[in-house]
């Protein structure tokens, strides 16, 4: 039997296993991002790089290794904090069921980037991907089987849907996060590699970054009164020009490439930064209040904008982004999701006259 048909096979074992000892749900001795998850996906891709091969779960509302000829559009969405990647599933399920027509031959995907301590609560094949508790936001090796860069496992998930025998009719990938989900799709739209191969089958890949808590800056410049922008205060808080705010000391995965080069083609990428006008609270949902994420902005809503603007300031002709704002929304995924605006977003509608947009 192929290794990796040996994996998907053990996987599959483990995963029935737990679901006969009381569904496999752990009991939870701490809150937050340390815990456990609840449950584990059912689904998984195996990823293999220069680095070594692992299991990466997933959920998908097709089975990934069948043929799904009638699929024209692939929602790749990425869980938040918590690792739920089952909530965020459902959300995008909602999401295509609310869009109707307009989400005909949508297939939703939900990656699950789990920590040490949903394979021991588990009890999880040797050979599946876990991260640290927050490593996996920022493209940071797996601390098991391999140091795999949660990066490279989104490189392999866009690689998997260039696969014209499996799906000959797909011309759009669009990768979208909230929350902690969006701190790690801008980031990867910033470094990753994985576009390449889709847009070369022909397959359009855009991303949706929706109410991050904080993103990745190219310089030394942060948000300032009125509108302007200054350098950070590195004296007082050196981590505000450190990964993942800045570039200094990035994982290997980022780190291999140019600096330059970075923003150049991240500039040129369709990014859509979905921001909530409501989501102005700034001491809830794991807001980021380290003296780097403060420099940011105050809360999210603000941060965001800030950040639009600074792009703007960079690449005054050449920026294929923009920012689109929901309305009454706060930091509610799938309210954000299921609106006007964001469905308008994510099915590359004409955004509606209602939902703000720059440009």
């Amino acid at each position: 039997m192929p290794a990796s048909l040996a994996m998907r096979f053990l996987f599959t074992v483990f995963i029935a296993l737990g679901a006969l000892n009381c569904n496999a749900e752990p009991k939870k001795t701490v809150s937050g991002q340390k815990a456990p998850v609840k449950e584990i996906a059912n689904q998984h891709l195996v990823v293999t790089t220069q680095d070594g091969t692992g299991i990466l779960p997933l959920y998908a509302s097709r089975k990934i290794d069948v043929a799904a000829p009638d699929i024209k559009r692939v929602l790749i969405i990425v869980h938040g904090t918590l690792r739920n990647a089952d909530t965020y599933f459902a959300s995008g399920q909602e999401t295509v069921q609310d869009a109707g027509k307009k989400g005909a031959g949508t297939m939703v995907v939900a990656p699950q980037f789990l920590a040490l301590q949903d394979l021991r609560a588990f009890k999880l094949p040797p050979d599946t991907l876990a991260w640290s508790s927050g490593g996996w936001k920022g493209g940071e090796p797996a601390r098991v089987p391999a140091p795999i860069s949660s990066f490279s496992a989104l490189d392999a998930l866009l690689g998997h849907f260039a696969d014209r025998t499996l799906y000959p009719a797909l011309t759009q990938l669009v990768v979208v996060g909230h929350s902690a989900g969006a701190q790690v799709v801008q980031r990867y739209a910033v470094a990753g590699r994985g576009e390449a191969i889709p847009r070369k089958a022909g397959i359009d890949v855009r991303y949706i970054v929706a109410n991050p808590s904080s993103y990745l800056y190219f310089s030394n410049d942060r948000p300032a009164p009125q509108g302007s922008f200054q350098p950070a205060d590195i004296a007082s808080c050196p981590k505000a020009i450190e990964w993942k705010y800045g570039l200094k000391d990035a994982p290997p995965y980022v780190a291999k490439q140019n600096e330059a080069g970075l923003e150049a083609r991240y500039a040129m990428r369709e990014v859509v930064y979905l921001l909530g006008t409501a989501d102005t609270n700034p001491y809830t949902h794991f807001i980021d209040r380290s003296c780097a994420g403060m420099a940011q902005g105050p809360y999210r809503l603000a941060r965001g904008l800030a950040y639009f603007s600074y792009m703007q300031h960079r690449h005054p002709s050449h920026l294929k982004q923009s920012l689109v704002e929901v309305p009454g929304v706060g930091h509610d995924a799938r309210r954000m999701f299921t609106s006007a605006c964001g469905q308008a977003v994510l099915f590359g509608e004409s955004i509606p006259a209602s939902c703000p947009r720059k440009p």
